[in-house]
C-alpha cells in the first residue's frame, strides 16, 4: 500500500489528507472517503487503497485536524475502555455536518487541483459519523456530488438542525445507504423518515438494512466486523461508482 500524503487549507486550518491512486496512470475519477469516529488509522488506509483499486483517485481526510496532531487510536483499547464517547469525546466534539460540510469545499478544491482526476463528478462515502457527512457533502454541493453512500452511518434523521435528512431536496446525486439492524444510532423509525425524505425530494436513491450486522461491521479492526455484509459493501460500492462516476 502506497499513498501521498497532502495538507489541504480549510477555513479552519491546514487538514491532512492521504490520497490513493491505481495503478493506471491515466486520469480517473475522485472519491472522498469519509472516515469514522475512530478516525484516521490502519483500517481506514487500507480501504482507501481498496477503493482506488477499484479505478479511482481517493482522498482520505482527517476530520479531526481541528485538535491537532492526536495518535492514531487502538479500537481495541477504545472499546475495553467501556465508554467509547468519554474516551474519543473530544475528537468528536471537533468536528460535526456542518464544518464537515465547509471542508468539503477545500476537499474538493484539491481534488480540481490534480492532473490525474477526470471530470467534475466527485463520488462520497462515509463511515458511522462519516456516513452523515457523506449525504450532507451531497446535499451541499449538488453539482459536484454525483453519488453517495453511507454505511452504519447515525443520526441520519433527526430534529437536529444539521441533520442530513433535511437537505435531500437540494441532493442530485445517487444515493445508497445501508444501515444495520443492531443499530441504536440508527433505529428503524430513522430509517423510514430518511427514506420518506429521499422520496418526497425524487432523489435517486436506495435504502438498506443489512440483517445480522451491527454498527461498525465493515471496520476488520472492530469486534463487530462482518467480512460477509463488509464485502457486500465492496459490491455496493463497486456498482454504485461505476454507474455514476465517468
Amino acid at each position: 500500500m502506497s499513498y501521498e500524503q497532502v495538507s489541504i487549507r480549510t477555513h479552519d486550518g491546514e487538514c491532512p489528507g492521504y490520497v490513493f491512486t491505481p495503478l493506471e496512470t491515466s486520469k480517473r475519477p475522485a472519491i472522498i472517503f469519509y472516515m469514522d469516529g475512530l478516525g484516521i488509522r490502519p483500517t481506514i488506509l487500507e480501504m482507501g487503497q481498496r477503493l482506488a483499486d477499484l479505478g479511482y483517485v481517493v482522498l482520505v481526510p482527517d476530520l479531526y485536524y481541528r485538535v491537532g496532531s492526536y495518535e492514531a487510536l487502538d479500537p481495541a483499547k477504545v472499546f475495553a475502555s467501556g465508554d467509547v464517547r468519554a474516551t474519543i469525546g473530544h475528537l468528536l466534539a471537533s468536528t460535526d455536518n456542518r464544518r464537515a460540510g465547509e471542508d468539503t469545499e477545500a476537499f474538493l478544491a484539491y481534488l480540481d487541483s490534480r492532473d490525474d482526476v477526470a471530470g467534475t463528478k466527485v463520488g462520497t462515502t462515509g463511515y458511522c459519523m462519516g456516513g452523515a457527512i457523506s449525504l450532507t457533502a451531497a446535499g451541499t454541493f449538488p453539482e459536484r456530488i454525483g453519488a453517495a453512500a453511507s454505511f452504519h452511518g447515525g443520526n441520519l434523521a433527526t430534529d437536529s438542525d444539521l441533520s442530513p435528512h433535511r437537505l435531500a431536496p437540494r441532493i442530485t446525486g445517487k444515493v445508497y445507504v445501508a444501515g444495520a439492524d443492531q443499530d441504536g444510532s440508527y433505529p428503524l423509525e430513522m430509517a423510514e423518515r430518511l427514506e420518506e425524505a429521499l422520496s418526497e425530494a425524487g432523489v435517486d436513491h436506495r435504502c438498506e438494512i443489512y440483517l445480522g450486522a451491527r454498527h461498525g461491521w465493515t471496520m476488520k479492526d472492530f469486534p463487530v466486523y462482518n467480512e460477509a455484509a463488509a464485502e457486500r459493501h465492496w459490491d455496493e460500492l463497486r456498482t454504485l461508482f461505476a454507474e455514476t462516476l465517468v
